[in-house]
């Protein structure tokens, strides 16, 4: 069987940097990147690449519904919220990438096929795909009581959609530290840095723990991290983790792959990989006939 035909919504940052991982993709084909601007950046390299392109939002999948069986929506939270809604009644599988949260949150190092069944996936956020392996690999050893993440990125990285999903992404984040990471309090924040030159992505999660023991958590954390690289190999510690009574601090920083900005903007990169790794589990499945959604 050939490959799976998708569409990425959205031809802002993200979306064009999951244009340029998907080319690279072995069961994943794209065929129609769609935006709502005729002039954006995003629209003119799709098709200086020979890829589909659609200035008609979601009406290109209404209009021509055949283009895809998997649809990245890289828009914002409350433009997926109406998406959603017409890519069921469509029949397709959705990928999120916004904080809109109408489908069960997933991060692929911690779920594989967990929630494939279901038509509609979030991605949560770019800090939450960062942070929330972190604080899954020290609550399966430690039993986290309280995470707190700040997910710092370079002011030139964050688009409109970014900045417009700044309310959805504390708190997206926030569930998503609790449902997928386990912590049983969670709190995110989120910082725009507008230094020059741009800084690289930098995560800093600090854990409360019911059971501390440094060994095993060190241990979690770098078998974490090493997860973490198989699909974003610019994620890395920034320093060794610190252990203060029942407290654990873990620094992290995420290098872009440079497939559409530079290195620096790590939350692109983290976002678009993470949502490429979920959306080729799904395309496996569904050439094995191994998918049956669950309205």
């Amino acid at each position: 069987m050939g490959k799976v035909k998708a569409a990425i919504i959205g031809s802002g940052n993200i979306g064009t940097d999951l244009m340029y991982k998907m080319l690279r993709s072995d069961v994943l084909e794209l065929t129609t990147l769609i935006g709502i601007d005729p002039e954006s950046d995003g629209l003119r390299r799709a098709k200086e690449l020979g890829i589909g392109t659609s200035a008609d939002g979601i009406d290109a999948i209404v209009k021509n519904p055949e283009i895809a069986d998997i649809v990245f929506d890289a828009t914002s939270a409350k433009t997926h919220v109406r998406h959603a809604k017409v890519l069921r009644e469509l029949g397709k599988i959705a990928v999120d990438l916004t904080p809109a949260a109408r489908g069960p949150f997933v991060s692929p190092a911690i779920q594989s096929d967990i929630s494939l069944d279901v038509d509609n996936v979030n991605m949560i956020t770019c800090g939450g795909q960062a942070t929330i392996p972190i604080v899954y690999a020290i609550n399966e050893v430690a039993d986290v009581r309280y995470a707190e993440i700040v997910a710092t990125i370079s002011s030139k990285s964050a688009g409109p959609g970014t900045r417009a999903n700044i309310d959805e992404f504390t708190i997206t984040t926030k569930r998503g530290l609790e449902i997928v990471g386990g912590a049983d309090r969670g709190k995110a924040l989120i910082i725009l840095n507008p230094a020059e030159p741009p800084i690289l992505m930098r995560d800093t999660v600090y854990c409360e723990v019911k059971q501390m023991d440094e060994e095993k958590i060190r241990q979690a954390i770098t078998d974490m991290v090493e997860t973490v690289r198989q699909y974003v190999p610019g994620y890395r510690l920034k320093q060794e983790p610190m252990f203060e009574e029942n407290k654990v601090t873990v620094f992290l920083e995420v290098e872009g792959a440079g497939d559409y900005f530079p290195a620096y903007a790590g939350n692109l990169d983290i976002m678009t990989a993470a949502a490429l790794r979920v959306g080729e589990n799904y395309a496996v499945r569904l050439k094995e006939g191994k998918y049956e959604t669950q309205q």
